[in-house]
């Protein structure tokens, strides 16, 4: 076996996020500082040590090469991003910042960081409402940075790596070459204006409805993350029903291709009502949401605009898999648990910050079960597979198939490890089901709606922080390193 790939940019774009993330931490660090009076020593420890790691990596690798990156490297580089960031991102929420009978251990810590750089959602931290502001804050930014890296990897990485279908969003941003051309510079700052231009409006949009400024700026960025990390321990139970309804446009937002508000905004009138993705997700929300609305007009006797605001925002938070609730949907009964269950392997569009399956898969996967049904009934028949008018890639009905393969394995591998940690089942399974997908809360009176991952063991918790970053890098991105032939020339 030999090993010859060149980790010098990949080191090098580690230290740049390193530095990145301290400045990031200087911002709640202001936050806590004016508005709770105290010098926020654990930020600015953080900060000091995260720079100086960050600045010393960019330093180590520094030359006058130029920059690009091939297979092997992109793959490592999207690996190691998510795999060293929360590690450092830790480092403000060990035992800083929260009530007496809360401090975190490093295990919490990091399974909080996780979760939140992987916009899941899950907490282990209770009583919210007492927690320094610094520390909420700290918990948004996470969701928010995590964010805008998930779109920029499925935007540019993944359709670069071919991971699980994704080669059908093949985009300026990378050629036949296997290299990461600099149009892709370009297209971050398009997504990165976008992202900004989102969350701005979102934080407007939670002000005008009641909520303090405090409340509306974290909540915007873990909004259009569709990250899901609340200021309160009743998450949007807290707020009115207004509130709610900004909420739903803004996860339906964050949920929709960032290509597609890119493509609106250079003139593009029709992005979005042309978009395959666009018009399957809203059509999907559309039917489902009206469905649970009579359901709970029938079942709980509420008035219809209640049960539509009820329904759609705790639907449209699970389909997005951003995991805010407004209420413990669990509560509405065994058919309304398993249809939640079911909803949460959905997820939203490719290219945005959504988790989960994501719609053009299931696309796939009918385009492909009609193409086996047409060749059943007329063997001798050719068929070609289009998706939106374009000839789909003769390799990705297979790959959409292999990543679902992997999906499933994955959660059933995991609900298996955490059973034999003496994990009931029901919150085995749901765990991680939760966690693969980046949703958030479970089911269950232990990690449902109303509770928190605190209780479960650290052995469980790490299981789960791994699971959270496999799930988010598409599985094959991080199995990938561990296949041998990955290692040889």
């Amino acid at each position: 076996m030999t090993f010859r790939i060149d980790a010098r940019p990949i080191v090098q774009v580690i230290g740049l996020l390193l530095v990145a993330l301290a400045v990031f931490m200087m911002v709640p660090a202001v936050v806590e500082a004016k508005m709770a009076g105290s010098t926020p020593y654990e930020f600015l420890f953080s900060a000091a040590f995260t720079g100086f790691m960050g600045l010393a990596l960019v330093l180590a690798t520094r030359d006058n090469a130029p920059f690009s990156l091939d297979i092997k490297q992109a793959f490592l580089l999207t690996a190691a991003t998510w795999l060293v960031l929360p590690v450092f991102a830790a480092l403000p929420l060990i035992g800083m910042g929260l009530p007496h009978d809360a401090d975190l251990s490093y295990t919490d810590a990091v399974f909080e960081t996780v979760s939140g750089i992987t916009t899941t959602g899950s907490t282990v931290i209770s009583n919210l409402d007492t927690v320094l502001p610094g520390i909420l804050l700290w918990r948004s930014l996470l969701n928010w940075i995590g964010g805008i890296g998930i779109v920029v990897m499925a935007i540019i990485m993944l359709p670069f790596l071919r991971i699980g279908g994704m080669q059908l969003f093949r985009t300026e941003s990378s050629d036949k070459s296997e290299k990461i051309i600099p149009k892709s510079t370009e297209l971050v700052k398009w997504i990165t204006g976008v992202y900004v231009a989102l969350t701005v409006a979102c934080t407007l949009g939670y002000l005008l409805t009641g909520m303090s400024f405090f409340d509306a700026v974290n909540h915007a960025l873990a909004t259009v993350a569709t990250g899901g990390f609340s200021t309160h321990d009743d998450s949007f139970g807290h707020f009115g029903m207004a509130s709610q309804w900004v909420g739903i446009l803004f996860m339906i937002a964050g949920s929709i291709p960032f290509i597609a508000f890119i493509k609106f905004a250079r003139g593009r009138k029709r992005a979005f009502a042309s978009d395959p993705q666009i018009n399957a997700f809203l059509k999907f929300l559309a039917v489902v949401i009206l469905g649970a609305t009579f359901m709970l007009m029938m079942d709980r006797d509420w008035d219809f605009f209640e049960a539509l605001t009820a329904a759609a925002f705790n639907i449209v938070s699970i389909v997005t898999t951003t995991g805010f609730a407004s209420t413990d949907y669990t509560l509405w009964g065994t058919g309304a648990v398993a249809g939640f269950f079911l909803l949460t392997f959905a997820g939203g569009c490719a290219g945005s910050t959504s988790g989960a399956i994501k719609i053009y898969r299931f696309q796939v996967l009918w385009i492909t079960l009609r193409e086996q049904l047409l060749r059943l009934n007329s063997p001798n028949r050719v068929v070609i597979l289009n998706y939106h008018g374009a000839r789909m890639p003769t390799d990705l009905p297979l790959s959409v198939l292999a990543f679902l393969a992997a999906f499933f394995a994955s959660i059933a591998i995991v609900t298996l490890m955490l059973a034999m940690m003496n994990i009931d089942f029901a919150t085995a399974l749901s765990a991680a089901t939760t966690a693969i997908t980046n949703v958030g809360p479970g089911f269950g009176d232990v990690i449902g709606p109303a509770g928190n991952f605190k209780s479960l063991p650290d052995a469980a918790k790490w299981l789960l922080s791994f699971a959270m970053i496999l799930g988010r890098l598409e599985i094959f991105t991080l199995i990938m390193l561990f296949d041998p032939h990955f290692w040889r020339d």
